[in-house]
């Protein structure tokens, strides 16, 4: 289980201020601030109000490197604390607790600014209007950039020269603001056609791909499962066309080459945020949990569709990083961990990729054994360094190092082929496996004494909900019942910790506290559309995967909620966060996928298997709703392309009928996990009449067992096939 590691040298703090008292994380990095801070809450909203004082609002979350730099410009500057507490009252959020809030201001930042980012600097009227932001400001004035000090004091010294101009400013910005994120159905429309919606999205991804590296852009190069995803989704259903071999391509391509690359951890697994080159080669070096779940799932996928063990291995290095790294003992996942640590126990200053990188005589030293059956004088750091291409003087290019934290370093690259390597040593293939082994774990152990990251010991429903779908996908897929019951064991956490029977509504988040108990904020944070969609999203994944009818019933009761809580019955679609909070300016609609798949895209499927398990057909036609309400969107960006598709391809039931311990019962459940089909849902009819899914689904009991085989049926609109009895026959049919 992870532990939190050695993130710091002990160091008296000078001051306190109210942030103490917080459990996030990222609020209680800035606890020692010689600034006022408050949280986002009432206590701050009626002082502005009272004092007739603006309000400055610095949005960042623990992990976030920049976050790191502006803090220890700024807010650890005592005269820059103190121009910032006399004139503002000061607020601080961490964005991933409350993505309500930094979704409306960022929406502000990025129309006023052409830019998005954290840390988010945001300037508010006593109302919470913005009307000036930013992202990381530079403590000083600079040849290119205006310094954070000279901002608070311009924009202090308008708030008591030009008031009125400022709110009449602040109005106006948010009465477009309003109009801009409007989104909803606009008189008879329908959903958009997939074909042309899928079409375009197919090319505009072709268009931006990358031939040699893979991926969608040179750089920053982010892993984008949502692009992944959407491919494999092409290639099914274009699957005897150039385009959908094109699609594929594409996507194995991309996943093998990250892989490869540096933004993969070669000796303690996992992956980091993203490449800041072309190459993969150079990382943003913080791991998310959000990455690990998603390309768990997608590399799991991979592997279902090409049989090529190199994508198996992939999903289950991703999966021992999540289980060793991030898992709490309670069986939730942490968030995620920084990029940023002590390079060793005596630095006073910490560097990007410190616990990650490399200077070639540190491998040496670490491998210098002879390998025996290599030409003479080779050594295991000689193959070693060769295959993860460690050069003497380091090998991250100056361009992709601005602050030189980097310098005589290597970042582990793959450079050459299995195959290559154990040429150019006259090595035997399967000997230079074992070579290369014991040298990672040679690092990982030599690694395990440096000053680890800082821990984002923080649990959020939402990404909990993404983890457990990488786990429960990744256990069906390779076919693995450990995974099942990791995502099982971490599905009753939330349900535990995160959820309230009492009003059936999700939590937000909670916490690591001392003794490594599990501990909820003062006043926890209600659960927002993105926890309720990727826990429904997961408890159907763990129900295929463990085919127990208890996670089903959850994932439709949450789907009930959900409805209540989010659904525009006006506009159609789902707003990201309930009515009635006062100090939220807009009740918005996400529909750009980033890190993390648009809420509104994956509920479509959400709904679409919600009804396939419950017969609650309004639930498709509020699938159709959702693309109605995006449709003049999804035609110029191809946003939602692989729910558009989900939705215009019915979803097939596949059920097999049979005793769940029977030898032929799991060949046929066997086989439905060797394919991949985006379109359908598996259920197992046990013949026990009296569970729920009989009772949502009273057709199930007029299937029977061929000559009491297990026995598979393949429904469309509650219209069966001919019953099958042989696998062969059953994929047949699920790839037509």
């Amino acid at each position: 289980m992870a532990t939190g590691g050695t993130t710091s040298p002990p160091s008296i703090p000078r001051h306190t201020n109210r942030l103490i008292n917080e459990k996030s994380p990222y609020l209680l990095q800035h606890a020692h601030n010689p600034v006022d801070w408050y949280p986002w809450g009432q206590e701050a909203f009626d002082k502005a109000k009272k004092e007739n004082k603006l309000i400055f609002l610095s949005v960042g979350y623990s992990t976030c490197h920049w976050c790191h730099v502006m803090e220890e410009e700024s807010f650890k500057n005592k005269e820059i604390g103190e121009i910032m507490s006399k004139n503002f009252v000061c607020i601080k959020v961490d964005r991933e607790e409350r993505p309500d809030v930094d979704k409306v201001y960022m929406t502000f930042v990025q129309a006023t600014s052409g830019g998005g980012g954290w840390p988010m600097s945001v300037w508010l009227t006593p109302d919470l209007k913005p009307f000036a932001g930013g992202t990381y400001f530079p403590p000083e004035d600079g040849v290119h950039r205006v310094g954070f000090r000279t901002v608070l004091l311009r924009i202090a010294e308008q708030w008591k020269e030009n008031k009125d101009s400022l709110l009449e400013s602040s109005r106006k910005i948010l009465e477009a603001l309003q109009h801009v994120s409007e989104i909803r159905v606009r008189g008879q429309e329908s959903p958009p056609p997939s074909k042309e919606v899928m079409a375009t999205c197919f090319q505009q991804l072709s268009n931006s791909y990358d031939e040699d590296y893979g991926g969608f852009s040179k750089s920053p190069k982010f892993p984008s499962p949502v692009n992944l995803n959407f491919l494999f989704t092409y290639w099914a259903l274009h699957r005897t066309t150039p385009e959908g071999a094109r699609a594929l391509q594409m996507a194995l391509h991309t996943l093998k080459m990250m892989a490869h690359g540096g933004i993969h951890d070669h000796i303690d697994q996992g992956f980091h945020r993203y490449s800041t080159d072309q190459h993969w080669h150079v990382p943003h070096f913080e791991k998310m949990l959000y990455d690990q779940g998603q390309l768990a799932a997608t590399y799991s996928r991979a592997f279902q569709i090409s049989g090529d063990q190199f994508f198996a291995d992939v999903a289950q290095d991703i999966l021992l990083y999540v289980s060793r790294d991030l898992s709490d003992q309670a069986g939730g996942f942490y968030s995620a961990e920084d990029a940023d640590s002590y390079p060793t126990t005596a630095s006073k200053e910490k560097r990007e990729g410190a616990f990650c990188v490399w200077a070639a005589e540190e491998i040496r030293a670490l491998l210098p054994d002879p390998v025996e059956g290599a030409t003479e004088g080779t050594t295991l750091g000689d193959v070693f360094m060769h295959h993860y291409g460690v050069k003497e003087t380091g090998n991250v290019s100056p361009m992709q190092d601005p602050h030189q934290e980097l310098k005589g370093k290597n970042v582990l690259i793959v450079r050459c082929s299995p195959e290559v390597t154990a040429a150019q040593f006259g090595l035997e293939l399967g000997r230079l496996g074992a070579v290369l082994q014991e040298g990672r774990q040679r690092l990982s152990t030599a690694r395990a004494q440096r000053p680890r990251p800082h821990l984002d010991t923080k649990m959020l429903a939402a990404w909990n909900g993404l983890m457990i779908s990488g786990f429960a996908q990744a256990g069906t897929v390779l076919d693995k019942q450990e995974y099942v019951s990791r995502a099982a064991q971490a599905a009753a956490f939330l349900r535990k910790h995160l959820f309230d029977p009492t009003s059936g509504r999700l939590l937000r988040s909670c916490y690591r506290g001392r003794d490594n108990t599990v501990e909820q904020s003062a006043v926890p944070i209600q659960g927002f559309l993105e926890d309720y969609v990727f826990v429904i999203q997961a408890l159907f994944d763990l129900y295929e995967a463990s085919l127990e009818q208890d996670w089903l019933e959850w994932a439709l009761q949450l789907q009930h909620m959900q409805d209540k809580l989010f659904w525009d019955s006006k506009g159609f679609a789902y707003f990201s966060s309930e009515a009635g909070d006062p100090s939220l300016l807009l009740r918005l609609k996400g529909d750009q996928d980033g890190a993390e798949p648009t809420a509104n895209s994956v509920t479509v499927t959400n709904l679409l298997r919600a009804a396939c398990y419950s017969a609650h057909m309004e639930w498709v036609e509020k699938a159709g709703q959702i693309l109605a309400a995006f449709s003049e969107r999804l035609q110029k960006i191809p946003i939602m392309a692989r729910a558009t598709a989900v939705f215009h391809h019915t979803l097939k039931q596949v059920i097999i009928c049979g005793d769940p311990q029977g030898e032929d019962t799991k060949e046929m459940l066997r086989c439905v996990h060797s394919v991949f089909s985006p379109n359908k849902v598996l259920l197992l009819a046990d013949g026990d009449g009296a569970g729920f899914l009989y009772r949502q689904l009273p057709f199930l009991a007029s299937l029977e067992r061929k000559d009491g085989k297990a026995t598979a049926y393949v429904c469309s609109n509650f219209t069966c096939s001919l019953p099958v009895t042989s696998p062969q026959e059953l994929r047949g049919m699920l790839c037509p």
